[in-house]
């Protein structure tokens, strides 16, 4: 399967390393709004393109992940892309995502491909596990809890704005909520009360400092209703303390069966992640594999983790999978 890459962050280079762990994919070439010239890969003999460029590849790339940010990237790139390339998107604004899915999903069907969105940890394995557990105890109440860790999609939009140079979000879960879950209390929580946002931030010189932080945390669908600290600190510092991405979370589901509903029952399921973006870049690759399958059998349009077989993501055979993973 030949795998193209637009964008060659931090998500760009995980999914470079993540194809390098399959053999049944190539990397044809990664796509930059930057210079080409100024980025090197880890993979031989494989080119840095202009983005512009990706038009000419479509007779070359089965698959393109797109590795952009979800604040303003993603929402005009996927849908640009999708019109002519099976692609792969990690969109993780989850209050935008029907918005989203039916951007693409109308492109992606003009151009006759298929596009899977919002693929990754949150959203994407975890909406699964939010799912199952709902439909395997459909009296219950759900739970998710980020962090403590880096968020990408959340430090990416604070760099967006105006006078920040770098930044870094961590989002942090609160410990007496998170215990009142798993003891069974089944506790009625707002956004607030489950999570609070750390912002380490790097402003140039003469910036209005006042103006970002309300920036941050007047910011709506990531910032606005959490309680947010904003810390600037110097560039030095930044790379000294907050140079790497660590991440995980908790998806929990507690719930009743029994003629009388005596019985209770919690499923939790958990990450601990020391790089975010080589394992979110991992998700997407195997969603790429999928992606390129459900093409092949003439699926077109947007779709999401919940349309996608399992068994698709892997690269073995039925007979296989069932000899040694059910």
């Amino acid at each position: 399967m030949r795998v193209g890459i637009v964008g060659y962050g931090n998500l760009g280079r995980g999914v470079e390393a993540a194809v390098r762990q399959n053999e049944d994919m190539e990397l044809v070439g990664v796509f930059t709004g930057r210079n080409p010239e100024e980025i090197k890969l880890e993979t031989d003999n494989v080119r840095v393109y202009s983005v512009n460029e990706l038009e000419n590849f479509q007779n070359g790339i089965d698959v393109v992940v797109l590795c952009g940010g979800s604040a303003t990237d993603l929402p005009e790139k996927t849908p640009l892309v999708a019109g002519k390339f099976n692609v792969v998107d990690s969109f993780d604004t989850h209050a935008k995502i029907p918005e989203h899915f039916e951007k693409v999903d109308s492109e992606a069907k003009k151009g006759k491909k298929a596009a899977l969105i919002s693929v990754g940890w949150d959203p994407g394995i975890f909406s699964l596990n939010r799912l199952y557990a709902r439909s395997i105890l459909p009296e219950g109440k759900d739970y998710t809890f980020w962090g403590r860790g880096v968020s990408q999609g959340h430090s990416d939009a604070i760099r967006r704005i105006e006078g920040v140079m770098d930044a870094r979000q961590y989002t942090v879960p609160v410990d007496i909520a998170l215990e009142k879950v798993r003891s069974g209390e089944n506790p009625d929580l707002n956004v607030r009360e489950k999570h609070t946002r750390e912002c380490f931030v790097v402003a140039s010189d003469g910036a209005d400092l006042s103006k970002i932080e309300a920036e941050i945390k007047n910011m709506p669908n990531y910032f606005d209703e959490y309680d947010t600290t904003v810390n600037f600190i110097s560039m030095e510092e930044m790379k000294k303390n907050h140079s790497e991405i660590p991440h995980g979370g908790f998806v929990i589901r507690t719930g009743k069966t029994g003629f009388n509903k005596d019985k209770s029952h919690i499923i939790e399921y958990s990450l601990k992640l020391d790089s975010n973006p080589e394992f979110t870049a991992s998700v997407l690759v195997a969603y790429a594999r999928a992606c390129y399958r459900l093409f092949k059998e003439g699926k077109t349009g947007a779709m999401t983790v919940f349309d996608v077989p399992p068994a698709y993501l892997s690269p073995f055979s039925g007979e296989e999978l069932r000899a040694s993973v059910l």
